[in-house]
């Protein structure tokens, strides 16, 4: 089966937020991602690969999937999003999760407030998965988690984490379900992170790159807390990238619960 002009136009146009909404469908690239999807429950529509690598993926992969494309070097630098196309693409269908309160108590999860940037939001993804956090939340004037930018960066870690689109009227959601439910949240004004009691059911807010946690969501933050820069005179950066925050923070969570 040839690519036709017509399904590079549609691939093409999936770079937009707008047609992703309106096909329901999202990009996949690159040989472990297209792995991990097609083993995964993700429906997959079409796969376009390299012969060498279509080779090597075993009948039981793709044989749900409606569609499969052979393409050489110059047609999966049309469709590709990357620099450096990587042997494969997929066409998947955007999951719809439904957000269950008992789930977000049972554990930890992430609240993402105006992460704007897709690399920040895909890594931040990729570190909940790290770290076995399976959902992450995002409020209003947030990166789409399925742009090609995040889904590349969250390196497969998009199957395995639900992601929600939301607002502040989550927060009201969850108290009403469990009226002590933890919520914590960096500030620069915060208790250093090292000295705070942490709790291993709880959920993490991560600000804006360059504002922090918003007030309208700032409210709903019971524990405030600081990553401490060291030592604490030393001239450094305003603030840490959000992803790296949000790495050191879910780590501190996680060594807690191991070691007590």
């Amino acid at each position: 089966m040839a690519l036709s002009k017509s399904k590079i136009k549609l691939i093409r146009s999936l770079e937009q937020k707008k047609y992703r909404d309106l096909h329901q469908l999202f990009i996949a690239e690159g040989d472990k991602t297209v792995r991990d999807i097609l083993a995964s429950s993700l429906t997959v529509y079409s796969v376009f690969a390299k012969s060498e690598w279509l080779e090597q993926i075993p009948d039981r992969l793709l044989i749900k999937v409606s569609e499969v494309v052979e393409v050489n070097d110059k047609e999966l630098s049309q469709i590709s999003f990357q620099k450096t196309p990587n042997q494969a693409m997929a066409l998947v269908r955007i999951p719809h999760y439904s957000l269950d309160m008992a789930d977000i108590t049972d554990g930890l999860s992430l609240y993402l407030d105006q992460v704007q940037d897709p690399g920040n939001f895909g890594t931040i993804i990729r570190v909940a998965d790290w770290f076995g956090i399976s959902h992450v939340l995002h409020g209003e004037g947030c990166a789409d988690p399925f742009s090609p930018k995040t889904v590349q960066s969250t390196m497969g870690a998009i199957i395995r984490v639900n992601t929600y689109k939301t607002d502040e009227s989550f927060f009201q959601l969850l108290k009403d379900f469990q009226t002590d439910f933890p919520v914590y949240g960096t500030f620069l004004d915060g208790e250093s992170l090292y000295n705070a009691s942490l709790s291993n059911k709880a959920v993490i807010v991560m600000g804006n790159e360059s504002k922090g946690i918003s007030a309208d969501v700032a409210q709903y933050v019971q524990h405030r807390l600081l990553i401490p820069q060291y030592p604490p005179d030393r001239a450094t950066p305003e603030s840490l990238n959000v992803a790296t925050a949000a790495a050191i923070v879910c780590a501190e969570f996680r060594k807690r619960a191991i070691l007590f």
